[in-house]
This record gives C-alpha cells, sequence and structure tokens, in this order.
C-alpha cells in the first residue's frame, strides 16, 4: 500500500497524525505530510510525495484516511 496527501485539500486538524504517527506528520505550515521512515515527503508533497506504508500500519492509515476531515488521504493499493 502506498499513501501520499493532497496538501491543498488538508485542513491541518492533526487527525492523521493522531492515528498514526509513523506515517504522517504536520509541519511548520500547519499541513500534513507522509512520512516514508525518517524521510518526510515534503519537497514535494502531494501525489510526488507518495510513500510506501510498512504492512503493520496499514489499518491506522485507512482509519486516518476515513477519519480525515479534508478528506485529503488518498490510498493506492499495491
Amino acid at each position: 500500500m502506498k499513501v501520499w496527501i493532497d496538501q491543498d485539500l488538508c485542513t491541518g486538524d492533526g487527525l492523521c497524525e493522531e492515528i498514526a504517527p509513523a506515517v504522517f506528520t504536520l509541519l511548520d505550515d500547519g499541513l500534513a505530510y507522509v512520512k516514508d521512515g525518517a524521510d518526510i515527503k515534503s519537497s514535494p508533497g502531494g501525489q510526488e510525495g507518495m510513500a510506501q506504508v510498512p504492512s503493520d500500519l496499514e489499518d491506522a492509515t485507512v482509519e486516518a484516511s476515513e477519519e480525515c476531515p479534508g478528506e485529503c488521504i488518498f490510498i493506492e493499493r499495491d
């Protein structure tokens, strides 16, 4: 599974980071970005910032996507 965030839709609520902190983080601009291990996919963000989700974090990633008020988290299944 891969995931990316459309920062244009992000409301900065931080629910994704709360639900799956190993996958998502909020930066100083108040928007959420995807983490790929220690790397934060912020340059560029959006679809170019897609990251592989470890299998043990897939359920939390899906939950974060479902709970996101901005509907900005996009999941692509392998």
